[in-house]
C-alpha cells in the first residue's frame, strides 16, 4: 500500500503539492478566524477546590472566579499623598472604564479598600494596589489585550511622575511575546542536514516537509480550541515537536531514497522503495507516538487531554507529510538532489545565520537574508560561485569510525554495561527528590512587568500575598454562622499563615456560605504552601468544625494547582505502565523476540529517568539556573513528566526499529549474532547521530523561550534524545546484545504463533519496475 501511495505522490506531485498549499492556507485561515480560547489555570474533576469553586459560583455570583489581575505600585511619598492619590484615581477609573472590565477594586476605596495598603514593614505606606476583575466573559486572548491596553494607560497617566512606580501584575494580564526558538531550532537543523547530507536540496526538503506539517498542525490546534480545552502553550509544544519528527522522518526516507539512487535505481523508483521502507517505520514510529499521547486522554483532565490532542494531531500530520508530500517533492528535485552548487551553501549558511539572529533578537545578523538573495544573483556572473561541489563518497566500510566503536564496545561488553547503565543511574538520581507542582509567577523575567508586580507584593504583603488561598464555607444551618469566629481564630493560629481576613457572607440576616482569605507566609510555589493546605484540611479545619453544620473547602487557584498535582501524580504510574507494557508488545511482534523488546523498557525507563534527574536538579535545585535563566526552587509541572515520557517513547521506539532491523537483517544472513550487531550499528550510526542531533538542536532551542514551561520541555526531551542515541543506541544496545548472542532472537513457538507480525521494513529489495515516463521539469540544482 505504501509503495503504491508513493508512485502516487510522485506521478501526481503537482496535484500533491498544490493540495497540501492549499490545505496549510485553509486550516491556517480557518484557525485565525473561529478559534476558540486558550485556558491557563487547569482544575482538576472531583477535588475539594473544585467544589469550592462551584459554592463560590453558586452563593457569591462566581466572585473571583473569572481571570484577574493587579495594578500595583510603590509611591515614596506614600500612596496617601495627594499627588499620589489624584493620579492613581485617575489611572483607575479609565482602567474600568475599558471593555471587558467589570471592576476595579481601589486601595482608596473605603475601610476594604486600606486593606490593600501595606501596613507593615520597611514599605508600609508605600505599596498598595488595586484588584482589576475581568468580565467572566473575557478569554486569555482577550485579557492580554486588556493588559496591553492598560499600559498605554499608564504610560499617558503615569509618565514619567517622579517617585512613582507602577506595574501591572497577574499572569492572566501578561503579554507574551510570541516565541522565536523555532527560528534557532531550524538555524541549526540547516547546519546539521548539510552535514549529514553534502546536499542543499536533501536540506531543505526535510525541512519544508516539517513546516508543512507543523503549520498545518498549528492551524488544527487552533481550531481545536474551539470545541476542547486546550492549554495557551499548547501551539508551542505542538511546534517543537512538529519540527522535531518532521526533520527526523524526513531524514530517514530521503537517507534511504539516496541508498536507492547510489544502487542505480532512478528517482521515481529510488523514492517508491525509500517510502516502502523507511516508510513504513515512518508510520510506525509516528503511529507510536500518537497513540501514546492520546493514552493520555484517559487520565479524564481535560487541561492534559487538550494538550494531548494537539501534539498527537502535529506529530500525526508531519507524518503523513512525510509520506505524501515528500516523495511529491523528491519527484520535482529529480537528479538534481545530488547536486550542490558552491552558491548553494553560502546562501544556506547566510540563510541559517539570519534565522539564529531572528530567533535570538540579534538585528545585525538578520543581514544574512538579503546577503543569500546577492549570492544567489551574483552566480549568474560570478563562476566560481555556480562550481559544483564534490560530492561524498560511500562509507569505507570496516572503516568508518561506527565500525570501530562498535568492536571496542563489543570486545568489553561488561564495561559498557556498567558505565552505560551507571551513568545514567547518577544521571537519574535527582528523580527522587522530583516535587510536583505548578510554578509561579516569580518565574517570570525580572524584566517584565509581571514579575516586578510579583516582586512588589512580595515586599509589601509578604510573599503568601501572590496565592492566596479561598476557604469557602457551605453553612447547613444559619445558627452556625456564630462558629466562623472560631474557624477564623483557628486559621489564624496555624504556623505558616501570615492574616486572615474576616469572613464574607452571602446574606448577613440568614447566611448559607460564607468566603475567609487565608494569606500563607510563603509563596505559592513553595512546598511549604502544599504542606500548609494538606494540614488545614486535615487537622485544623475538621477540629475547627467539629459538631457544627459547617462544610468548609480550601479552594483558589494555589489550591486547585495543588489538587489538579495530586490528581494527575497518582496516575502518573499506571500511564507510565501502561505505555511501556504496549512498547513491549509492540517491539515483540516486530521483532520476534522476547528479550529484545524487555531490555529495550528497561533502557527506556533509564534514559527517561535520567532526563527527569537532569529536568529536577536544573529547575527544581537550580543548578545552572543562571545559564538557563530560569527561577530556583520551582517544581516540575505535573503534566510534563507524562509528556515527555510519551514522546520520547515514540522517538526511542523509531530508533530502537531503525538499528535493530538492520541488525537482525544481519543475523539472519550470516547468522552471526556478534557480526550482525557490528555491521547493523556500522550501517545506522550516521543518520541516527543526526537524526538525534537535529532533535537535540530543535528542542534545546527552546531552551531561549521566556516560557519556563517551554524552556523546561525543550531541556528534558533534548537531554532524553541526547541519552537515548548516545549512551543506550552506541553503549547498552551493542554491549547488551554481545553478552546475549543468539539469545537475544530466542522467542517461545507458542508465543512466536499467537502474535501478529508487523512488518516495518517492507520489500526494498523487490526488482524495480520499469520508470514511469513524465512529462514534468526537474529543478534546479543550487
Amino acid at each position: 500500500m505504501l509503495a503504491g501511495l508513493g508512485r502516487l505522490a510522485v506521478d501526481h506531485r503537482r496535484w500533491v503539492v498544490a493540495a497540501w498549499l492549499v490545505s496549510l492556507l485553509v486550516v491556517m485561515g480557518a484557525g485565525r478566524v473561529l478559534g476558540g480560547e486558550y485556558v491557563t489555570n487547569p482544575q482538576s474533576p472531583s477535588s475539594e477546590s473544585t467544589d469550592g469553586f462551584d459554592l463560590v459560583d453558586r452563593a457569591f455570583g462566581g466572585l473571583g472566579s473569572g481571570l484577574t489581575g493587579t495594578i500595583v505600585f510603590r509611591a515614596d511619598a506614600g500612596v496617601d499623598d495627594p499627588a499620589v492619590v489624584a493620579v492613581m484615581g485617575e489611572l483607575f477609573d479609565r482602567v474600568a472604564a475599558i471593555d471587558g472590565v467589570a471592576a476595579v477594586e481601589s486601595p482608596y476605596a473605603g475601610e476594604r479598600g486600606a486593606a490593600r495598603i501595606a501596613r507593615s514593614g520597611p514599605d508600609a505606606g508605600r505599596i498598595a494596589y488595586a484588584t482589576v476583575d475581568l468580565d467572566r466573559s473575557v478569554d486569555r486572548s482577550r485579557a492580554e489585550d486588556i493588559g496591553i491596553e492598560i499600559g498605554r494607560i499608564v504610560d499617558e497617566v503615569v509618565g514619567d511622575t517622579p517617585g512613582l512606580q507602577v506595574e501591572i501584575g497577574g499572569s492572566a494580564l501578561a503579554s507574551v511575546e510570541p516565541p522565536s526558538s523555532e527560528l534557532i531550532g531550524l538555524a541549526f537543523a540547516i547546519v546539521v542536514l548539510i552535514v549529514a547530507f553534502g546536499s542543499v536540496l536533501a536540506m531543505g526538503l526535510p525541512i519544508g516537509v516539517a513546516l508543512a506539517g507543523v503549520g498545518t498542525g498549528i492551524g488544527l490546534i487552533t481550531l481545536l480550541s474551539r470545541v476542547t480545552t486546550m492549554p495557551e502553550f499548547a501551539t508551542t509544544i505542538g511546534a517543537m515537536i512538529g519540527l522535531g519528527v518532521g526533520i527526523d522522518y524526513a531524514l530517514f526516507i530521503v537517507t534511504r531514497h539516496r541508498e536507492g539512487t547510489a544502487r542505480g535505481l532512478d528517482t521515481r523508483e529510488a523514492i517508491v522503495r525509500a517510502i516502502d521502507t523507511a516508510g513504513r517505520a515512518v508510520i510506525f514510529a509516528g503511529a507510536t507516538v500518537v497513540v501514546s499521547l492520546l493514552g493520555m486522554l484517559l487520565i479524564g483532565l481535560p487541561f492534559v487531554s487538550g494538550l494531548a490532542l494537539g501534539a498527537a494531531v502535529t506529530v500525526g500530520v508531519t507524518m503523513v507529510a512525510s509520506v505524501t508530500l515528500l516523495p511529491a517533492l523528491v519527484g520535482f528535485a529529480g537528479h538534481r538532489l545530488e547536486v550542490t552548487r558552491r552558491r548553494g551553501l553560502v546562501a544556506a549558511a547566510l540563510v541559517a545565520l539570519a534565522l539564529l539572529g531572528a530567533g535570538l533578537h540579534v538585528q545585525p545578523l538578520l543581514v544574512g537574508l538579503p546577503l543569500a538573495v546577492v549570492v544567489l544573483a551574483a552566480s549568474l556572473v560570478v563562476a566560481p560561485l555556480r562550481v559544483e561541489v564534490r560530492r561524498r563518497g560511500p562509507d569505507p566500510g570496516r572503516e568508518t569510525v561506527a565500525h570501530r566503536w562498535s568492536r571496542l564496545v563489543q570486545a568489553h561488553p561488561w564495561w559498557g554495561v556498567l558505565v552505560g547503565a551507571g551513568l545514567l543511574a547518577v544521571l537519574a538520581a535527582p528523580v527522587f527528590s522530583m516535587r510536583l507542582g505548578f510554578s509561579d509567577e516569580g518565574n517570570f523575567t525580572p524584566d517584565t512587568t509581571t514579575r516586578r508586580a510579583y516582586d512588589l507584593l512580595a515586599e509589601g504583603f509578604g510573599p503568601g500575598f501572590n496565592g492566596p488561598l479561598l476557604v469557602a464555607v457551605d453553612i447547613g444551618d444559619p445558627a452556625d454562622a456564630v462558629h466562623l469566629a472560631e474557624l477564623t481564630a483557628a486559621l489564624g493560629d496555624v504556623e505558616g499563615v501570615a492574616r486572615v481576613a474576616p469572613p464574607v457572607l452571602d446574606d448577613p440576616a440568614r447566611p448559607s456560605a460564607a468566603l475567609i482569605q487565608v494569606v500563607p507566609t510563603t509563596s505559592p510555589q513553595d512546598e511549604a504552601t502544599t504542606d500548609l493546605v494538606r494540614h488545614l484540611r486535615a487537622d485544623v479545619i475538621p477540629a475547627a468544625t467539629a459538631g457544627t453544620t459547617l462544610d468548609v473547602m480550601v479552594t483558589g487557584r494555589t489550591a486547585a494547582a495543588i489538587d489538579f498535582t495530586d490528581y494527575l501524580a497518582g496516575r502518573l504510574v499506571v500511564f507510565i505502565a501502561a505505555v511501556l507494557a504496549v512498547s513491549f508488545l509492540l517491539l515483540m511482534a516486530v521483532f520476534r523476540s522476547l528479550l529484545v523488546p524487555l531490555k529495550a523498557v528497561i533502557m527506556n525507563v533509564l534514559s527517561i529517568a535520567a532526563a527527569y534527574g537532569v529536568a529536577v536538579a536544573a529547575f527544581q535545585w537550580g543548578w545552572g539556573a543562571s545559564v538557563l535563566d530560569v527561577a530556583p526552587g520551582a517544581p516540575i509541572e505535573p503534566f510534563l513528566p507524562m509528556m515527555m515520557f510519551a514522546i520520547v517513547f515514540g522517538l526511542s521506539m523509531d530508533y530502537e526499529v531503525f538499528l535493530l532491523s538492520r541488525v537482525k537483517e544481519e543475523f539472519v544472513r550470516t547468522g552471526r549474532p556478534d557480526a550482525s550487531v557490528t555491521e547493523g550499528l556500522a550501517a545506522t550510526a550516521r543518520v541516527i547521530s543526526a537524526a538525534a542531533a537535529i532533535m537535540v538542536v530543535v528542542f534545546g532551542s527552546f531552551v531561549f523561550d521566556a516560557n519556563r514551561i517551554v524552556k523546561l520541555f525543550g531541556t528534558g526531551m533534548a537531554v532524553a534524545v541526547l541519552l537515548d542515541a548516545t549512551v543506550v543506541r552506541l553503549l547498552l544496545v551493542p554491549s547488551t546484545m554481545q553478552l546475549l548472542g543468539r539469545l537475544n532472537w530466542w522467542l517461545p513457538g507458542w508465543l512466536d504463533r499467537i502474535l501478529p507480525r508487523l512488518d516495518v521494513e517492507g520489500h526494498g529489495d523487490e526488482p524495480p519496475e520499469p520508470p514511469a515516463p513524465s512529462p514534468e521539469r526537474e529543478l534546479v540544482g543550487v
